[in-house]
C-alpha cells in the first residue's frame, strides 16, 4: 500500500497504473484542498476488486468517495474509525441494479460492505461485515 498526496500520488504511480476503469484523481481524497492535497492511499488489491465488479456488472462504477483525510472524514459525519481514512468506495447506485451490483461486490471478495439508499460501501477487511445505512433496510430485501 502506498499513501500519497495529490500530484505525488500521479507521479509515484506512473507507468504502473493497470486499473483502466479508475484513477487516482476519483479515489482520493475529496475536501477539495481544505485539509489536504487530494491524499491517496493506494491498494492494488482493491483497486483489483473494483475493476473485477466493473467488468462483471459491464457499466460504469461511479465513486461518490474514496479515501477520505481525517478532517474530511469528520466534516462528512464518517464514523470515527471509518475505512475511507485508508481505502474504501461509496459507489453510486444510479443506473445499477442494488442486488446485482451487491453480488459484484461480494464476488470480487469485498467483505465490507454498507448498504444504502442511493450507494454501495465496499471495503476490504479481515472479517466479512454487512450493514445498512439508516432508512435502507427494505430497499435490500426481496
Amino acid at each position: 500500500m502506498l499513501f500519497a498526496r495529490g500530484s505525488e500520488a500521479v507521479a509515484a504511480l506512473a507507468g504502473q497504473w493497470r486499473w483502466p476503469h479508475f484513477s487516482v484523481a476519483e479515489l482520493a481524497c475529496k475536501c477539495g484542498g481544505r485539509f489536504c492535497d487530494g491524499a491517496y492511499w493506494h491498494a492494488p488489491d482493491f483497486l483489483d476488486g473494483l475493476e473485477a465488479m466493473r467488468v462483471r456488472v459491464g457499466r460504469p462504477l461511479v465513486i461518490n468517495s474514496g479515501h477520505r483525510c481525517a478532517q474530511w472524514n469528520a466534516a462528512v459525519g464518517g464514523a470515527a474509525l471509518s475505512r475511507h481514512k485508508q481505502i474504501a468506495a461509496d459507489i453510486s447506485l444510479r443506473g445499477h441494479d442494488r442486488f446485482r451490483l451487491r453480488s459484484a461486490a461480494q464476488a470480487a471478495g469485498f467483505a465490507g460492505l454498507g448498504l444504502a439508499r442511493s450507494f454501495l460501501h465496499v471495503d476490504c477487511r479481515a472479517w466479512p461485515a454487512t450493514w445498512y445505512y439508516q432508512g435502507s433496510e427494505s430497499l435490500w430485501q426481496r
